[in-house]
């Protein structure tokens, strides 16, 4: 008994047999995968890597600031928070002169008014370092969460942001990206200068320091 021509027994289309689109077969290629605008070319916001904005090289990736970029940004917010400081303990060393003047000499408790003055000092010095670090803290804080740049940065060109979506940091990242360095510094400051170097060792070729692989974020150019 014949089931057809001997060269398609089971009857299936000629147009499948020839590769041409019939039914169980797709009418149309394969599009991009998600991710990807439709003309196929990945850029900004369309990770090539995983959690890289572009990947490095890419058509539309992002810049990425350089060091000396960054070394610039950092200064100029190092002399804006050292003018703040320097505000803060001249005030500081006011007070504590004016404590010790208003001591007599000649009064039988000037030992004590003395003594008055220099717990004044250290008091004093207290409160410029705790005012020093909630300022520092409020700058780097609310500006890099909220901002994604520092008066040093803008003025460089230079912003934080995501490292997976290329959006502003948000607080909660930010308030990590600031700790790390501060823990750092309380080894006579070599460990906050260590964070800070820590891009040059980077090979994700993002310059990532330490602090900003644990907050997710990255440094880009504008």
């Amino acid at each position: 008994m014949s089931f057809g021509d001997p060269n398609n027994p089971y009857g299936q289309p000629q147009n499948a047999q020839q590769g041409q689109p019939g039914y169980g077969y797709p009418q149309q290629p394969p599009q991009q995968g998600y991710g990807y605008p439709q003309g196929g070319q990945p850029g900004y916001g369309f990770p090539q890597q995983p959690g890289y904005p572009g990947g490095p090289g890419m058509p539309g990736a992002p810049r990425i600031a350089s060091m000396g970029r960054r070394l610039g940004a950092r200064l100029i917010d190092v002399l804006i928070v050292s003018v703040v400081y320097f505000v803060l303990s001249l005030a500081g060393v006011a007070g504590s002169i004016s404590a010790i003047s208003d001591c007599d000499p000649n009064a039988a408790d000037y030992q004590s008014c003395v003594n008055d003055a220099a717990s004044h000092v250290v008091a004093a010095a207290g409160a410029v370092i705790g005012a020093l670090t909630i300022c520092s803290l409020l700058y780097e804080w609310l500006m890099i969460g909220l901002i994604g740049a520092t008066l040093g940065k803008m003025a460089v060109g230079v912003r934080v942001v995501k490292a997976d979506t290329g959006q502003k940091p948000g607080l909660g990242s930010s308030i990590i990206r600031w700790v790390i360095p501060v823990v750092g510094s309380f080894a006579c400051g070599i460990g906050e200068l260590v964070v800070f170097l820590s891009p040059f060792w980077d090979k994700s070729g993002r310059q990532q320091g330490w602090h900003d692989k644990a907050a997710g974020t990255m440094v880009i150019q504008n």
